[in-house]
């Protein structure tokens, strides 16, 4: 059965995936940053005013860009009713400590673009997981004009595109040691202390997307970790073990290097909250091949997990199938429907087939 339900779900996932498109345009904006800000009555005016050609031709540009250029890991997201504003998620490079994440970014075009840069709020769940990206949700990039740089590296109104900024802040900000974008390196630590803060953080805003994921990129949030929860939880612990320094693992199916790396105390002891906290959230999400790393974690403790959906994440999606996968496991674990443990067998498993 366990099969059957891990073919059915990535077999839905597939076609989720298949379906959410790079570049499109929605409608709903409603909890878009820059959508209710103090800068939306006189951008709305801005917008919507005759005499805005111009305006109107240049984001048409950006838009036919984008629909044509994006990296296969950037997403994008425009609104009809407000062209003025758009919302990009990023997925982590491998062999960083951002690896299989995801990163939302807001933006806002000025009434004068490109004459201005757009501007830009990250979406950090109260976290600051980079020097550049603070948990208010402000970015510093030479390109937007929010940090130092030569006239090379600053907005020039002529050339500089919307996706110039997004690849920048996936390569330039999102890197494999982030510690080095701090000015004068001015940090405590090391680079590879800050790796593992970094890791950690963006554990933490799996968990928040999890929970809480930004408006029409619901299926997005649900597909993408669904396919890559497994390889998140294997770098997980992969860093914890010391088999690989944090940051540089890059695929459950290759072999990791198994000289010990000293990880800090404080990341394990962290990690290993982290991952009860992953492994739970992951399987809540709908990711079906996590049986084998849920018994292995918590053993008989599984049923008293809470592993119910917590919103159904597609029409497809039969109600009763996460309970089916509960009943699954408590079978495994060799346990009836009263809680109480059957005798093993003679492998050891006892395996209830009623």
């Amino acid at each position: 059965m366990a099969s059957a339900l891990q073919e059915n779900d990535h077999a839905i996932h597939d076609e989720e995936a298949a379906k959410f498109r790079q570049f499109d345009v929605v409608n709903d904006c409603s909890d878009h940053y820059f959508a209710n800000s103090k800068h939306a009555a006189y951008k709305r005016a801005c917008f919507t005013s005759t005499g805005n050609g111009a305006l109107y031709k240049k984001i048409m540009q950006d838009w036919r860009i984008l629909e044509k250029d994006l990296p296969e890991s950037i997403y994008v997201r425009a609104y009809a009713g407000r062209i003025d504003l758009l919302r990009a998620a990023i997925i982590g490079a491998r062999e960083t400590p951002y690896h299989d994440g995801l990163f939302f970014f807001d933006f806002a075009f000025p009434c004068d673009y490109p004459n201005r840069p757009p501007l830009v709020y990250y979406h950090s769940h109260g976290l600051r997981l980079n020097p550049n990206l603070y948990s208010g949700g402000a970015v510093c990039l030479s390109l937007l004009n929010t940090w130092f740089g030569t006239e090379n590296e600053k907005w020039n109104p002529s050339v500089s595109t919307v996706l110039q900024v997004l690849v920048s802040l996936q390569g330039i900000v999102l890197n494999d040691k982030p510690y080095y974008n701090e000015p004068g390196f001015k940090l405590s630590g090391s680079w590879e202390t800050y790796n593992e803060d970094a890791f950690l953080l963006s554990c933490k805003t799996m968990l928040s997307l999890l929970q809480n994921p930004p408006r029409n990129f619901e299926a997005f949030v649900v597909g993408h970790f669904c396919e890559r929860a497994k390889s998140i939880l294997s770098a997980c612990k992969a860093y914890q073990n010391g088999h690989v320094r944090v940051g540089l693992y890059r695929d459950e199916n290759r072999p990791i290097c198994m000289s010990e790396i000293q990880a800090s105390d404080k990341f394990k002891k962290s990690m290993d909250k982290l991952y009860k906290d992953l492994l739970v959230g992951f399987a809540k999400n709908g990711a079906s091949n996590l049986q084998n790393d849920l018994i292995e974690e918590f053993g008989d403790e599984i049923e008293n997990i809470d592993l119910k959906q917590k919103r159904v994440t597609h029409e497809k999606k039969k109600l009763g199938e996460s309970c089916e996968i509960i009943v699954y496991l408590k079978s495994i674990l060799g346990l009836n429907k009263g809680g109480k443990k059957l005798k093993n067998n003679a492998n050891g498993i006892k395996m209830n087939t009623s």
